[in-house]
């Protein structure tokens, strides 16, 4: 096909105004992955660190914890004592009607008497138990929540890890598409390829610049999530500093993982303390049947019995009409509930942990099954391509299948990285302690 001078003019500014447009827009991508004003390069151990000294959701979780704790000394208290007194002001039409009696003494008369509750059945003994118990799972809830946050940590820095190496490898790839659209646009100068090649690879080129633009959308997104926990002010960009796979050596019986697991989870403690703690306020409910002693001991100046009275009385409520029995059987009732909960927890637990612990031993093996070596001369035969492509000694069309057979691999080993380390942080969490480091 001939082209007039009118037309290769035309072409050539359409094709240098795409090629404008793509470097515009990738720049832009660029600019958007570096806008902060500094970067920060973060190993994980020092992300987990800052983490736990300046996460703001742990501190409100530690106050919570703190709050039940001082709980256990309030349980420890015994009743205020009640004062009660009673003094003669006006009798007999006089104010302060006192008079001397005939051995000399004041004839004032008052009253003063002392009241204490005496709580009978242990009962003080079963609230400073409810309140240790509860001061218990409030420690295991602050647990809990650690653990949650500290797997959305790993699971942001994982993942913004994974993204920025797909984002060099767009990037990189494109420039060497454009350094091969230089030569080919020599090559369309001269006439000696179409300007259907071209646009293919310029193609190629776009495609992987609207990858790059999603990815650096991504990572703003994860970049945030990220910041977030970290309690980092903006101005800042987190870089993961090291995204390295664990060597991992899986012992053969999976009880190990779950007796972990029993031991350590927060989430099934919690459920375990739940019933101690229900079971605590069945055995209150039960000793409040038993009615509590009032002591009075009481002094009376000037009694109509004798002079200087001393005496003592108690008091206790006659459980006749009320024995309780509705709260008792409401806390048998959560018993059972809770017992029924717990249950499931346990069953839960081993199912998630089964799952976890197949689940990366299967991408262990899939690991092992594609030696490393094969990667590595992936790239160097993608290298060889590209050169055999630029001297014309390999098709448009094998070309570009080589290409987007390669992206798709480079992506397959990303994303195969990634659930690997995911997979690992997955039945940690489920075991509850770093059991795979």
């Amino acid at each position: 096909m001939i082209l007039s001078k009118n037309n290769k003019v035309t072409i050539l500014k359409k094709i240098a105004k795409q090629r404008f447009f793509c470097v515009v827009v990738l720049l832009l991508c660029i600019k958007k992955i570096n806008a902060q004003t500094d970067t920060i390069a973060v190993s994980l151990p020092q992300a987990e660190q800052r983490f736990l000294d300046s996460n703001l959701q742990i501190l409100a979780a530690h106050y919570n914890a703190d709050a039940a704790k001082a709980l256990i000394n309030q349980a420890k208290y015994w009743d205020n004592p009640v004062l009660n007194t009673d003094q003669v002001i006006a009798a007999n039409h006089k104010v302060f009607p006192y008079k001397t009696l005939s051995d000399g003494t004041s004839g004032e008369q008052y009253f003063i008497q002392v009241q204490q509750l005496v709580k009978t059945a242990g009962k003080r003994g079963k609230l400073i138990a409810s309140a240790k118990t509860n001061a218990e799972i409030n420690n295991l809830q602050l647990q809990d929540v650690i653990r949650k946050l500290r797997s959305q940590l790993h699971i942001d820095y994982y993942t913004i890890a994974r993204q920025l190496r797909s984002y060099n490898f767009f990037v990189q790839a494109k420039q060497q598409l454009d350094t091969l659209l230089n030569g080919m646009q020599l090559q369309f100068n001269a006439g000696n390829i179409s300007e259907k090649d071209l646009l293919q690879i310029q193609s190629l080129s776009v495609s992987l610049l609207q990858d790059a633009t999603a990815l650096s959308n991504s990572i703003a997104d994860e970049e945030a999530d990220m910041k977030t926990l970290l309690h980092y002010d903006t101005g800042f960009f987190i870089k993961p500093a090291d995204t390295l796979l664990p060597r991992l050596t899986l012992p053969e019986s999976l009880n190990v993982f779950i007796s972990q697991a029993i031991e350590n989870n927060p989430y099934y403690k919690i459920q375990r303390e739940l019933t101690v703690y229900q079971q605590q306020q069945l055995s209150y409910q039960k000793a409040l049947r038993s009615p509590d002693i009032t002591l009075t001991p009481n002094f009376d100046k000037q009694s109509n019995y004798a002079p200087d009275y001393y005496g003592v009385g108690f008091s206790l409520p006659l459980p006749v009409f009320n024995r309780n029995k509705g709260n008792i059987q409401s806390a048998e009732f959560n018993v059972k509930q809770q017992q029924a909960l717990e249950s499931n927890a346990d069953n839960e637990l081993k199912n998630n942990v089964e799952r976890a612990y197949r689940k990366i031993n299967f991408l262990i093996q899939q690991n092992n099954a594609v030696a490393t070596s094969f990667y590595s001369k992936y790239d160097t035969l993608y290298n060889n391509v590209l050169k055999s492509y630029r001297l014309r000694q390999i098709s448009l069309l094998e070309f570009i299948s080589f290409f987007n057979d390669y992206r798709d691999l480079q992506e397959r080993i990303l994303q195969q990285n990634l659930n690997l380390l995911l997979a690992t942080d997955d039945l940690n969490y489920q075991v509850g302690i770093d059991i795979i480091k």
